[in-house]
């Protein structure tokens, strides 16, 4: 293990808060590796780099020698956990958990070291609980207390409903931690509530209380609102090489310092200093800092070898720079009788409407195969083959079939 204030400098990286820090100190001298818990309900199939943010810090605890301990909330899955949202969150089915917990393992192991995680289901434990023994649980905390937690106070205030289950999800969340004897529980912002109330639980059990780390929720390409699928805002971990790269590319130099502290395992909080200076005297194009995260990315999640193919792709359509033979070829179904130009932007998801494609036609800003393009109704018919670009970043090389 490596020396105390290093270990400190790496875990505090980008972290929000650490209750208590003076505890993680001492706990860190003892020299004993430190069961670390995090918690993911499967709540989806597919993860985002908003959810890499605590595996990464996962991984940071691994290459310090600590246990790390995934957590899939199956049964608390099945509660559901309000987040912050003034409706309650609809629960899931064993049928819904059992498919998308099936998909986490491939995904997570592409940041933890699948040797030195402990996976666990928290149906372990709760599958065993009688009735009698969630009553004795939920009489551990009161309803005043469970109104301290931000968003059942909005609720309760503004008169809207709250479930007598959506109380359990903070005690049997809390439990976990009881449960796997948890050294630190790592949570979102968000979750600060329910990390807390383990600390209170395993002092009720006899235990030593957790560590809390809370770490930001990552915010989209937007850079506005947090990542989410719903939103369109995000980066899913299996997206091809290609587009993870021209993802990282397109996000605004602001959000680029934070995507790097939370995302980069290359990059040292050191040199981002340099970096920046460098940025600021000119030195460095902010663009060629965004290449280097986004080879980063699509090389973890993919492989070197892909990510610079990706990379080529988006230097030969973007600067002009190399081979678009490079770029994935997407295969697109259109009609026998063909599509015209805005229809077929549209289908390829280049733009979000036809009236959409028609304003960038109109403002050449839509090219194939680098030639713009200005007759909007222009048909193409399958067996058409090439690159279609709106604006700078925006591309896809596709191959038309018939439908």
């Amino acid at each position: 293990m490596t020396d105390i204030q290093s270990a400190l400098d790496l875990i505090g990286r980008g972290a929000e808060e650490i209750i208590k820090g003076e505890e993680l100190e001492a706990r860190l001298k003892t020299g004993r590796p430190l069961r670390i818990k995090a918690g993911f309900d499967p709540t989806a199939p597919d993860l985002h780099l908003g959810h890499t943010v605590l595996l990464n810090k996962m991984r940071q605890f691994q290459d310090l020698g600590h246990q790390v301990i995934f957590l899939i909330g199956d049964f608390t899955g099945m509660i559901g956990d309000p987040t912050g949202k003034n409706v309650t969150r609809k629960p899931l089915t064993p049928e819904d958990i059992a498919a998308n917990a099936a998909t986490y393992a491939d995904q997570v192991f592409k940041v933890l070291d699948r040797e030195r995680t402990e996976v666990r289901f928290n149906s372990e434990w709760f599958g065993k609980m009688g009735a009698a023994d969630m009553v004795k649980l939920a009489g551990q905390y009161t309803v005043a207390r469970m109104l301290e937690r931000d968003d059942f106070a909005k609720r309760y205030a503004a008169q809207q409903s709250i479930s007598i289950h959506e109380f359990l999800y903070p005690l049997v969340q809390g439990y976990d931690s009881v449960a796997l004897k948890a050294d630190l529980e790592l949570g979102g912002t968000d979750q600060k509530f329910n990390l807390l109330m383990g600390r209170g639980l395993q002092e009720h059990f006899g235990q030593p209380a957790q560590i809390v780390l809370t770490m930001p929720l990552l915010e989209g390409l937007d850079g506005v609102a947090k990542m989410s699928k719903s939103l369109g805002n995000y980066i899913g971990i299996n997206e091809p090489a290609i587009d993870i790269v021209t993802k990282t590319l397109k996000i605004g130099d602001e959000l680029m310092w934070r995507w790097i502290e939370l995302l980069s395992f290359e990059i040292s909080l050191a040199e981002i200093d340099v970096l920046k200076r460098d940025i600021a005297s000119g030195q460095l194009n902010p663009r060629d800092l965004k290449l280097r995260l986004a080879r980063e990315l699509a090389t973890r999640f993919h492989d070197a070898a892909a990510a610079e193919q990706a990379i080529a792709g988006w230097n030969a359509v973007v600067r002009g720079q190399g081979d678009t033979s490079q770029l994935p070829l997407a295969e697109i179904a259109v009609p026998a009788e063909g599509l015209r130009l805005p229809a077929l932007l549209t289908a390829c998801g280049l733009v979000t409407s036809n009236s959409e494609a028609n304003r960038k036609i109109k403002e050449n800003a839509v090219r194939i195969d680098a030639e713009v393009v200005v007759d909007a109704q222009r048909i193409f018919h399958p067996g058409f083959e090439g690159v279609l670009q709106v604006g700078k970043r925006n591309f896809s090389r596709v191959r038309l079939a018939c439908a």
